[in-house]
């Protein structure tokens, strides 16, 4: 696990570099200021510092509520800020920083326990190295929720149903999309029942009232906030432009870019998010556990699904590292067979991942 971590935190640190030099030759900017206090960063610490009940009126006329964001993230900054002398930029990166650090741990352990120690490394270096993948240097929630996503799958894997609950449900709080841990963790609990004939201990049964627990709590608080207990939250969601349409307004978009063009960033877009499909695809085809098939399954599934923040997809499939079992496993044998090709194969993901994140987070201007 030391090995994966430090390759982790090496990918990364040259990965913030990168950024740091870019920003400095293009726009001057602190690079960390750039990664502590860019788009979501500043809600989530406007949430950090004052509690909810911000609402912004852009002049789109839409209605912006900040209890579209989960509290999971800005609770652990405000934390951070109560016991040290940070600003809140600065608590946002660390609480991130540190998350990232436990999910690779969390990811490690994962694919060392499916595929041994090799592929394991392997799958960590592929994370770190994912074309939005400086999005784990910022001050975001992708780094919290996949650290809770990766020890409680782990925890599905190695049969402790309290754990694999417990940390479902804080999953369910760090970001909407964390109800896929859930959703991994009940999939998981119904087929160990069926196979047992529902001769299972009551850790499984308590494990499984738990998992949802997280993303059910803040969903019904806001909805009662809103006045409207089932809908609430989905309501606010639709404020943002972010609903559920089985893929209508994604489809319209990718219309759109085919017939007129568009800035780079969506049509790199469209590619991570096909590429996303065609690895679902090789993970089924290798008969991956169903926990990790059903976990990157409902990611993939509201990726795809979901409408408005297009140039988002990408960011929201992070926490879906099962997807890339199958290369790691492909890129281990390419290094055991022709070291020389791994090693070029990694130097170009490098370059792509390191280039492109600076170009997100300075020059694209837009929301990641």
């Amino acid at each position: 696990m030391a090995t994966a971590l430090g390759l982790f935190l090496a990918v990364r640190l040259l990965g913030v570099a990168t950024l740091a030099l870019v920003a400095r030759a293009t726009t001057g900017r602190d690079a960390l200021g750039l990664l502590g206090r860019s788009w979501d960063s500043v809600w989530y610490l406007e949430i950090a510092a004052h509690g909810y009940g911000r609402i912004q009126h852009p002049r789109t006329g839409a209605v912006f509520s900040d209890t579209a964001f989960f509290p999971l993230y800005p609770a652990l900054v405000r934390a951070v800020n109560a016991v040290s002398p940070l600003g809140g930029g600065a608590s946002g990166l660390l609480v991130s920083w540190t998350a990232a650090a436990v999910a690779a741990c969390g990811i490690y352990a994962v694919g060392a326990r499916l595929h041994g120690r090799a592929v394991a490394i392997a799958l960590v270096v592929l994370w770190a190295l994912l074309p939005h993948s400086v999005v784990l240097s910022m001050g975001y929630t992708e780094p919290v929720l996949t650290a809770f996503a990766a020890w409680s799958l782990y925890a599905v894997l190695a049969g402790r149903w309290l754990w694999a609950g417990s940390l479902a449900a804080l999953a369910g709080l760090a970001r909407p999309n964390g109800c896929a841990v859930a959703a991994a963790v009940l999939a998981a609990a119904v087929c160990e029942v069926w196979r047992r004939r529902g001769r299972v201990s009551h850790r499984l049964w308590t494990g499984a009232a738990l998992a949802p627990a997280g993303w059910t709590a803040y969903v019904l608080w806001v909805g009662h906030r809103e006045g409207n207990l089932l809908d609430g939250y989905f309501a606010v969601q639709r404020h943002w432009g972010s609903r559920f349409d089985f893929g209508h307004g994604s489809l319209r978009f990718v219309r759109h870019l085919l017939l007129q063009g568009d800035r780079f960033v969506f049509p790199m877009t469209m590619v991570i998010v096909a590429a996303g499909v065609l690895l679902f695809a090789l993970l089924l085809a290798d008969r991956a556990p169903l926990p990790l098939l059903v976990h990157s399954g409902v990611l993939l599934l509201i990726a795809l699904g979901g409408s408005g923040f297009f140039e988002s997809k990408p960011r929201f499939l992070l926490p879906a590292f099962p997807l890339l079992l199958p290369l790691a496993r492909a890129l281990v044998r390419t290094a055991r067979a022709r070291p020389w090709h791994a090693t070029v194969v990694v130097g170009a993901l490098a370059g792509l991942s390191f280039v492109y994140g600076a170009y997100l987070v300075v020059i694209a201007h837009m929301p990641l």
